[in-house]
């Protein structure tokens, strides 16, 4: 008996080594992507197929797939996943208005999530935000100052909204013919720029023209571009959920757009349906819904519990389960889940490809990049080391580590602060001090005044930071639900701006940190200089140092409008864009989309003016260093179209950032489709090429007509 008993032992063993080593098409990597899928469908039971709908997916032991958390962030690096490299704050690195730069950044960032899902899965682990799927850019439309979450987009302009983010998703899911290297997600679709408070149950009221030529040019982009994901936003759009809404999700998502790629909802969004929104009644009302819409991955576990409750209601039918699973399961054959992890071309890549020098130096010119020179009085910048040789350093911002980060942030054990970036790049015979100065209530008791007294020039680093302007939770010390009431920084350090400038005579240096618009105006008067650093990431110390000390010409451009009140504005629940942004707002203002100083001073000539051929306008442009400082400058073309009411007032339509030595001369040839120059039109509900005379101007900002040309289109 137990020679026959081990017998049976052994045969069921083998059994069961053979089921497990099964030949599964979906795991056959030589296979097409939808002979893969296919099959997987197939292998797949009903719950199975609803477990995974969440962005928890569960386990399919028996058929060897593991367990897959979907929700990763991305938005200047890795975050909350340990170390990473930490890149400026979204709206910071648009103001580099520079796309090869960022495609570059969002290349390391890419690198740097393979080699932290290598160490992870090594090890068996399959956490939250050790990933392949990521959801970033945020490209909503920055159409409000006060919108606390505003720092995460890449302004307030549709064209630089586009461009940068499609650079930014091609960095993130790289080039290879058959992997993705990760998955971008283009959010919050759509419409969705705040109040932050309201987002839960706010009902967005915009015009098709608005809808159109605003809100969904750049996620039409991103689409067109490949971008495997698009997050649905919390809000109403004219009505409907966006999660759930016919016109946003189907007719134009799917149907017009042919969007392929896999929807998630913002987290929660669908239980905001039934409890805030009260368009649906119930859970699974809104589970099947969201399915039939198109939704196929879910931020919460409301698909994985009430999917199969609506299927019993008839509600839903198998056949629409396994449509909604289908995008998200090619999306996860594109990443490589379901090969061997040897296969992958970024199978080798480990700790070395984390945080590493390279992605370090990318941080840092970025930054340095970004930030903007925004007065030099008499030229007091760049700082000369020989003539200045005891600095003050003050602020509650100048050692901050929160003033570096930004919001949805990685951690860096690199990161520089303003003191220890501007300590470093002077030598040991400077002498340096610093002094936190005051903090962000008290507006009468300070620190470092007579010390600054005593030194030769001061550098005041102030402004704000996440915790007062972000996301709902997170801007906790925000006074407006985690928006801006006002353009102002803390009045505390107003005040003490003003002390500083009262108690001392020698040169005063302001650097300010926002994710922003804030009011220069009220600050202007007390400093010599300027410098817009945003929230600049691990190197902005080193970043700023360049700057200051001349190694970096400042380069970055604004990406917002700068007004002078929030009064001059709509109210900030209409989202309307008549009075918003550069293209709609006819008012004065403080500093202009697109401004920004230099060192230098540049140049323009026409080498070739605007002309047409094959469906574009063509145009070649010289500029010339005519200054005395190594820069970069940012060519900007604008359009101003025939007079109409409904027309914007100008929009930037090209632009490049290109570097110039002093004396050096270089010529830029510029191609806008044609295309470009449509506008929706009411009547006829489609796009429009409109007759008449157009003007065309380039410059170095949104006014800065150095060189203008005329255009009759017929």
């Amino acid at each position: 008996m137990k020679k026959l008993f081990l017998i049976i032992i052994i045969c069921s063993t083998s059994t069961t080594l053979v089921a497990q080593q099964e030949y599964y098409v979906f795991k056959d990597a030589n296979k097409n992507i939808e002979e893969r899928l296919s099959n997987l469908l197939q292998q797949l039971t009903l719950p199975e197929k609803i477990s995974l709908l969440g962005f928890r997916s569960k386990a399919v032991p028996r058929l060897g797939i593991a367990a897959y958390n979907w929700w990763n962030e991305a938005l200047h690096g890795i975050a909350r996943a340990g170390k990473a490299t930490v890149f400026p704050q979204a709206i910071a690195m648009a103001a580099s208005f520079n796309e090869e730069l960022l495609l570059e950044c969002a290349n390391a960032i890419s690198t740097e999530a393979r080699a932290k899902y290598n160490l992870s899965t090594k090890n068996g682990n399959h956490l939250q935000y050790m990933g392949l799927s990521f959801w970033s850019p945020n490209i909503n439309i920055f159409r409000d100052p006060r919108w606390g979450r505003g720092q995460e987009t890449y302004g307030e302009d549709p064209f630089l909204t586009a461009g940068m983010g499609t650079a930014f998703i091609k960095g993130l899911q790289g080039n290879h013919p058959t992997y993705l290297k990760t998955a971008a997600a283009a959010k919050h679709f759509a419409v969705h720029s705040g109040p932050e408070k309201d987002r839960h149950h706010f009902n967005a009221i915009v015009s098709e023209k608005d809808l159109r030529e605003t809100y969904l040019y750049a996620f039409k982009k991103l689409v067109d571009a490949g971008v495997e994901s698009v997050m649905c936003a919390y809000n109403r759009l004219n009505n409907e959920p966006c999660c759930t809404g016919t016109i946003l999700m189907q007719n134009i998502l799917r149907k017009e757009w042919n969007f392929k790629g896999h929807v998630v909802t913002d987290c929660w969004a669908l239980q905001d349906i039934y409890d805030s929104h009260k368009t649906l009644p119930d859970a699974v009302t809104v589970a099947a819904a969201a399915i039939k819409a198109g939704v196929n991955v879910d931020c919460s576990n409301l698909l994985q519990d009430d999917v199969m409750n609506a299927i019993e209601k008839k509600l839903l039918t198998h056949a629409e389960v396994d449509s909604a699973l289908a995008p998200q399961l090619r999306t996860q054959i594109k990443l490589g889940f379901f090969n061997s992890p040897t296969l992958s071309p970024f199978y080798n890549y480990g700790e070395d490809s984390i945080a590493n020098e390279y992605h370090q130096s990318l941080a840092r010119q970025i930054a340095s990049e970004s930030m903007v020179l925004l007065k030099n009085e008499n030229n007091i910048l760049p700082i000369n080391k020989n003539q200045y040789k005891q600095l003050m350093i003050v602020g509650p911002n100048a050692a901050s580590l929160d003033a570096l980060l930004g919001n949805y942030h990685g951690v860096s054990s690199k990161a520089v602060n303003f003191v220890e970036g501007i300590t470093a790049a002077v030598d040991a015979g400077t002498r340096i001090e610093y002094d936190m100065g005051c903090d962000y209530n008290d507006s009468t008791r300070f620190g470092g005044i007579w010390a600054a007294t005593n030194a030769e020039i001061t550098i005041a680093v102030l402004g704000l930071t996440p915790v007062y302007e972000g996301e709902e939770g997170d801007a906790f010390l925000s006074e407006n639900g985690a928006d801006k009431k006002s353009l102002n920084i803390p009045a505390s350090h107003i005040a003490y701006l003003k002390a500083l400038r009262k108690g001392t005579k020698t040169p005063i240096v302001l650097v300010l940190t926002s994710g922003s618009a804030i009011n220069i105006a009220e600050l202007a008067p007390y400093a010599d200089a300027i410098i817009l650093a945003w929230y600049p990431g691990e190197q902005g110390g080193n970043a700023l140092a360049d700057i200051l000390f001349g190694k970096s010409s400042p380069s970055g451009r604004l990406p917002i409008s700068f007004y002078n009140s929030l009064q001059d504005l709509p109210a900030y629940d209409n989202y309307s864009m008549q009075g918003r942004t550069y293209r709609y707002f006819n008012g004065n203002i403080q500093y202009p989309f697109g401004f920004g100083l230099s060192y230098t001073s540049f140049q323009y000539n026409w080498i070739t003016k605007p002309v047409v051929k094959q469906d574009s306008i063509k145009l070649s442009v010289e500029i010339s260093n005519t200054g005395n400082y190594n820069s970069k400058e940012v060519a900007q073309v604008y359009i101003e179209y025939p007079a109409d009411p409904a027309m914007p007032l100008k929009e930037l339509k090209a632009f490049k950032k290109i570097s110039l030595n002093t004396k050096e001369t270089s010529v830029i040839d510029f191609s806008i489709p044609l295309s470009e120059l449509k506008k929706w039109n009411k009547q006829q509900n489609n796009w429009q090429l409109y007759k008449g005379n157009y003007s065309i101007f380039v410059g170095s900002n949104s006014n800065d007509k150095k060189i203008i040309s005329s255009l009759h289109i017929k």
